[in-house]
């Protein structure tokens, strides 16, 4: 079995983890390609005992699966390597929170073993295009996580006129705009307040930053409806970030938005649950009153749940939607 890894160039401290990954790997004989950074990092940088491997650049490489070393941001950045190559991508999280690099360093051995044995499940999760005429953003337009629109630093907030599927919907007057995915619904649109959606939900959300009305909530589409946005800014541009990759805009740029023709691919363990992350990661506990998002596919609803309490959770999905239950526990 072949593995690419990817991992980051900043935690020094951590690299120990990394080269356990590399002792567990090659006690199975696996096949290795590096990223070139990566593999400089820890044998020039840090001087540890990394066994030779084959190294790549950029999306340079073939493999059977990913393996990214860190937090959830070095996922994101094997995701957009990845890309089209439809390669599941395991996350080891060496970070501080990991919804998508969800695999603790404790995990790492029993996890190898899994994959080997071919015990775990692979998740599809949806993944947002952005197009527009502007070359930079053009360059890697696809977000796993979200994309925002927001002002700069030093301006005023900005209307941004939005479109559903060409019917006007608001104009949202803000400090931005977090368009997100399923699996982005716990980063920087959950910061902002949007909700929580569960990954495999076949929805968008779209979430203003610091709204001027008070009025003005999160929306929850469909993934197969399009979004265009026109942005009016006193400054005349204005910031567009694709997973943190951002780019300024000038006034005039059209942004459309629509779900990928692909989607990425996440190794989990069995045991691993969305929920149980929530409650582990202090999400449901510290927010007390919570909304949770589902798609119920027989009743095609999306449906927001409010949760006082996290052990309410399985007793909702009993009672209210019993079809959907054996979905959200696969989850």
């Amino acid at each position: 079995m072949k593995f690419a890894i990817f991992g980051n160039t900043y935690q020094a401290k951590k690299s120990s983890h990394a080269e356990n990954l590399f002792r567990l790997l090659a006690q199975h004989q696996a096949q290795l390609c590096v990223c070139r950074e990566f593999y400089n990092f820890l044998t020039s940088d840090l001087h540890l005992n990394i066994p030779p491997a084959e190294l790549f650049d950029g999306d340079d490489f073939r493999a059977d699966m990913v393996i990214s070393i860190g937090g959830d941001g070095t996922f994101l950045k094997a995701a957009s390597r990845v890309g089209k190559k439809n390669i599941p991508i395991l996350g080891i999280n060496t970070g501080r929170l990991g919804f998508l690099a969800d695999i603790s360093p404790e995990e790492m051995e029993e996890t190898i073993d899994e994959i080997y044995n071919n015990h775990y499940k692979v998740e599809e999760r949806s993944v947002l295009q952005l197009k527009c005429d502007d070359e930079k953003l053009m360059e890697y337009p696809y977000a796993l996580n979200e994309i925002a629109v927001l002002k700069r630093d030093s301006s005023s907030m900005i209307s941004i006129h939005t479109a559903i599927n060409g019917a006007h919907l608001t104009t949202y007057q803000a400090d931005g705009l977090v368009i997100a995915t399923p699996t982005g619904s716990t980063a920087y649109s959950l910061s902002v307040g949007g909700p929580v959606i569960v990954p495999h939900s076949k929805t968008i959300a779209i979430t203003p930053v610091a709204p001027h009305s008070l009025n003005v909530r999160p929306i929850v589409i469909c993934d197969d409806w399009e979004i265009t946005l026109d942005v009016e800014s006193r400054s005349h541009n204005f910031l567009v970030a694709v997973d943190g990759r951002s780019e300024s805009c000038k006034e005039t740029t059209r942004l459309t938005i629509s779900r990928a023709d692909y989607s990425i691919k996440v190794v989990k363990r069995f045991n691993h649950i969305f929920f149980d992350q929530m409650i582990d990661t202090g999400f449901l506990g510290i927010l007390g009153v919570f909304d949770v998002v589902v798609f119920v596919p027989d009743k095609q609803e999306v449906v927001a749940l409010p949760i006082q309490q996290p052990e309410e959770l399985n007793r909702i999905f009993i009672r209210i939607f019993p079809e959907f239950f054996v979905l959200a526990s696969q989850i």
